[in-house]
């Protein structure tokens, strides 16, 4: 396999303003030196608590936002310094499913509009194709022909969410960027839709960033993980190295965090992480996690870790002095 995409180095930075005039004082951090690649046909998951970047990063990618610095190569080209002309038919390759699947739909479009319009805006266009395109689209996430006159509110929330991954496909995209896609959905549903992308992903050949907060979630779909802590990845590693050797204290934190009915095991081996993510506007020195690491050292305090292959493993990588002694 090749890779895909590639993230290099990748920054993305908002000022922030204060004083009467709202003169820039600082800048927030949302992603902060991010490092790393997609096979085709792959399927990387991006884990972290709420404000660690991970949506950040899935928009930075597909261009929604500008990078700061860094890199961002897909298929083998730069983007992360193309203007709009030059994006437009890289886009067409590169799409992303996003959280809110109501607020993400026009409410004054029928899905037969919402999905005809992507079409449209890239030239697909010809004697019968755009129908016939949308309704085999609709076909492959379990929906009607006749869902085409009707508009997002007459839908449930899982089927929202079907039309959101249906319009992300309608352009034949390599690369779908999903950001927390079941998030806002019944545990019921949620299954439902990781079923149908993993069943997408093998009738297509598409290749997944799936963005989610949800460790349960992530095990189930993702072949690699990425773990993110304000603004970095912290960990990065197969799905089962994750799950069954985490090496970052943050990791093993996030793990002792998920419900189980081996409970007491699971906090003699992973303790729950305590207080709050630091702000990402004044994050502190060293490595971010010191302040709530329960192994942290004045080496933590002072030095910010890289990522680096564990054990010489470089499938396996973390970031953390202590990896080997923890």
């Amino acid at each position: 396999m090749s890779a895909l995409l590639e993230v290099l180095d990748l920054h993305v930075h908002f000022p922030v303003t204060g004083g009467v005039f709202r003169r820039p004082v600082g800048a927030l951090k949302a992603v902060n030196g991010v490092t790393f690649s997609v096979e085709r046909g792959e399927t990387l998951g991006v884990v972290g608590e709420s404000g660690c970047g991970k949506t950040t990063l899935g928009r930075a990618i597909v261009r929604l936002l500008r990078p700061t610095a860094g890199s961002i190569r897909f298929n083998g080209v730069a983007i992360e310094g193309l203007g709009r002309a030059q994006l437009k038919p890289i886009r067409r390759d590169l799409q992303m499913i996003f959280q809110d699947p109501f607020s993400s739909l026009n409410p004054r479009l029928s899905i037969g509009s919402a999905l005809i319009e992507p079409l449209q805006i890239h030239g697909m266009r010809g004697a019968g194709s755009e129908r016939g395109r949308i309704e085999e689209v609709l076909a492959l996430v379990g929906l009607q022909p006749d869902d085409l006159r009707k508009f997002p509110h007459e839908f449930s929330g899982g089927q929202r969410q079907r039309i959101g991954i249906a319009r992300a496909l309608v352009l034949e995209p390599s690369l779908v960027i999903a950001d927390e896609p079941v998030s806002a959905l019944d545990v019921s549903i949620q299954s439902q839709v990781l079923n149908l992308l993993v069943e997408l992903q093998r009738r297509l050949g598409l290749t997944y960033v799936f963005i989610s907060h949800d460790l349960t979630v992530v095990r189930y779909i993702a072949d690699r993980i990425a773990v993110m802590y304000l603004g970095r990845v912290v960990e990065l590693a197969r799905a089962s190295d994750t799950y069954m050797r985490p090496r970052h204290p943050y990791t093993r934190a996030l793990l002792g965090a998920v419900p189980s009915l081996r409970s007491k095991r699971r906090r003699d081996h992973h303790a729950a992480v305590a207080g709050d993510v630091p702000s990402p506007h004044r994050p502190p020195p060293g490595c971010a996690f010191h302040t709530r690491c329960r192994h942290a050292v004045d080496r933590c305090r002072v030095e910010v870790p890289q990522l680096r292959p564990f054990d010489g493993d470089p499938a396996h990588q973390v970031a953390c002095h202590l990896a080997e002694e923890i």
